[in-house]
């Protein structure tokens, strides 16, 4: 196998570990993972040649935009003290910690060296957290601050990664001179990905097509790392800042075919990217299993110390920090999404799993310092890093769906079809302000100013049933009933209509892309 077919199995494990991990309770990253490392012990699959500096600008764009597209800048700005602690604070103690238990327990393992690693194993990764917490029903909350924090806390650990690697590498290093960078690198950072987001956002109303709207939504993340990095500013925050700039401006609320054919595109690349990252984790353990030869006691001993740091470090934080979120949180005006209980704190801990930047940044450790000497310690780190990775990532990953059940942590269901239903209210009154004003212009007759009031009451309907048990209740269930036949009859009309344009597609001298367009116009009048 070369490693073309290595990328296509890759690629073909993604798509089949969702409905498996769906059939058996499993997060499909961790399915992903165990599959690498199943890979990674035959004979037949050759060891995965990736330059290291490609693996974080190749990886992560495509999964940070995909993740922000499920969020919004409100949404953190509402959120923005519980996320800073996790993002910001946190990955900094961990930091120090983890260096701390390692230039102890390391022989001969320098201070930078020792950071450096502390670094690249203290940001739980957003894609693991959010795709293994996103499928277990948890609360809103607990998933917007797993979202946050796993999409900033990367900033934070890269820039103190490339300080510690500075100062291994050159052997000096001034925390003045850290800061300076630390700050600048935001900045730059921020100032490339609101550049970068408002030219997108143009360029997008100038080229129209909905195709060629999409694909400059692929091509925009991987712009904005690269330009930042090349600026020595952080290329995850200027993803993050140019996603949500067109989230927040890029959205057409009549622009239905971008919005469907994109949110179909963003959730194959999701899933695909998502599960390469994972399966390149597996597949890297065979360069551990090769480090480890003849040390295995000595080098899992120090890998089990600083899981054991990081595991217990993450508690013993969140549990001051939940507390004084929630002391600062009754003063507020809004509600702000924290943790509610001991049982959602415990979530969140469990949540901490690491995965692509830690590896990542592990495998982009330098092989040589400055005067031509091997980088110190670099087979150690490496290991360490891999043990993390693979212990909080499939042990948490595989354990988390058990926890959250034992705890009964769950979604306010409730609370959500509530919020459903004010929307679909709010829905339906926008349609029926929209039919007044076109009434005060335009003479409609009767009986059709009745029927489009009844179809702007049916928009709130076909969004929450449960919004017409305000009004009528027996009324509405035969409007229910109704509603359903004609939505039965409807669907198997456009079926029809499908399979005969479907069917014309084979017929001499038929253009496909004409069969193609009238098709996808019954797919869209088929979702409404």
């Amino acid at each position: 196998m070369d490693q073309l077919a290595l990328l296509f199995v890759l690629l073909l494990g993604a798509l089949v570990s969702v409905p498996v991990g769906d059939r058996f309770g499993v997060p499909a990253p961790v399915l992903m993972t165990l599959f690498g490392g199943a890979l990674a012990v035959a004979d037949f699959v050759p060891n995965v040649d990736i330059p290291p500096e490609l693996i974080l600008p190749g990886l992560l764009p495509p999964l940070l935009y995909a993740a922000v597209r499920r969020t919004s800048w409100r949404q953190f700005a509402a959120n923005v003290r519980p996320i800073l602690l996790l993002a910001v604070a946190l990955v900094f103690v961990t930091t120090v910690c983890v260096a701390f238990v390692a230039g102890a327990i390391v022989p001969g393992l320098p201070i930078a060296a020792a950071v450096a690693l502390g670094a690249l194993v203290a940001p739980p990764d957003p894609v693991a957290a959010t795709s293994v917490a996103g499928q277990l029903g948890l609360p809103r909350r607990l998933v917007s601050i797993l979202e946050g924090e796993g999409l900033f806390n990367d900033v934070t650990a890269i820039v103190l990664y490339h300080v510690a690697i500075a100062a291994a590498v050159s052997g000096a290093f001034s925390p003045w001179q850290a800061g300076l960078d630390l700050v600048l690198s935001a900045v730059v950072a921020l100032a490339v990905g609101l550049v970068l987001g408002w030219g997108a956002n143009r360029l997008m109303d100038l080229l129209g097509d909905p195709t060629l709207q999409i694909g400059m939504t692929l091509l925009v993340p991987y712009a904005s790392y690269v330009l930042a990095e090349k600026l020595h500013g952080s290329g995850v925050l200027a993803v993050l800042t140019t996603a949500l700039f067109l989230a927040e401006y890029a959205t057409d609320a009549d622009d239905v075919m971008t919005r469907l054919a994109g949110h179909t595109f963003w959730d194959i690349i999701d899933t695909l990217v998502t599960g390469v990252a994972f399966g390149l984790i597996g597949l890297e353990l065979h360069n551990a299993i090769r480090t480890a030869q003849g040390r295995w006691g000595e080098m899992l001993g120090w890998a089990a110390a600083v899981v054991g740091v990081v595991v217990v470090v993450r508690l013993l934080w969140l549990l001051p920090a939940t507390w004084l979120t929630k002391r600062l949180h009754a003063r507020r005006d809004y509600e702000e999404e924290i943790p509610v209980s001991w049982r959602e704190t415990v979530v969140m801990w469990w949540s901490g799993m690491r995965g692509v930047a830690s590896v990542a940044l592990a495998l982009a450790v330098p092989l040589r310092t400055d005067d031509g000497s091997p980088f110190p310690d670099r087979d150690e780190i490496v290991f360490i890093a891999f043990g993390v990775i693979i212990a909080t990532l499939v042990v948490q990953g595989l354990t988390l769906p058990w926890l959250v059940k034992r705890l009964g942590v769950r979604a306010d269901s409730e609370r959500e079809k509530e919020f459903e239903k004010e929307l679909a209210v709010r829905a339906a009154k926008a349609a029926k302000r929209r039919l007044r004003e076109i009434e005060q212009v335009e003479e409609l007759p009767e009986d059709l100013s009745e029927q489009m009031l009844r179809r702007a009451f049916d928009i709130g309907i076909r969004i929450s049933p449960d919004m017409g048990e305000d009004e009528r209740r027996e009324a509405q269930h035969q409007r229910v009933r109704r509603l359903k036949r004609v939505r039965r009859i409807q669907n198997e009309m456009l079926s029809a209509a499908r399979h005969e344009v479907l069917a014309a597609r084979s017929e001499p001298g038929a253009d496909p892309e004409i069969v193609d367009r009238v098709l996808r116009h019954l797919d869209v009048r088929s979702l409404r």
